[in-house]
């Protein structure tokens, strides 16, 4: 199942900062990125349930200590995923 990313501003800023200091992890942030479209739960991606003030929204790996926080929302036809965040472990949790 193909769903379609929505990224929020926040997202969008952090992930364009991110990848501004470690231009090195932009493939793997792009490959990560088009796995979780693909399939957000491949193991690859370890992805889990977060909790606290994030309940409700999911984590998932695209390095060692680096995550993106994200959420299944309704799209006007289909599940789409929203991205919320991006960091290492600390900065999104």
């Amino acid at each position: 199942m193909n769903r379609p990313l929505l990224k929020s501003s926040a997202f969008a800023r952090s992930a364009k900062q991110l990848l501004k200091k470690k231009p090195h992890l932009a493939a793997s942030f792009r490959t990560v990125l088009e796995l979780l479209a693909t399939d957000a739960f491949h193991p690859s991606l370890k992805t889990h349930k977060v909790k606290g003030n994030l309940e409700g929204s999911w984590a998932c790996s695209v390095a060692y200590d680096l995550r993106i926080v994200f959420s299944f929302v309704d799209d006007s036809v289909n599940e789409a995923i929203l991205l919320e965040a991006v960091g290492t472990h600390d900065e999104v949790y």
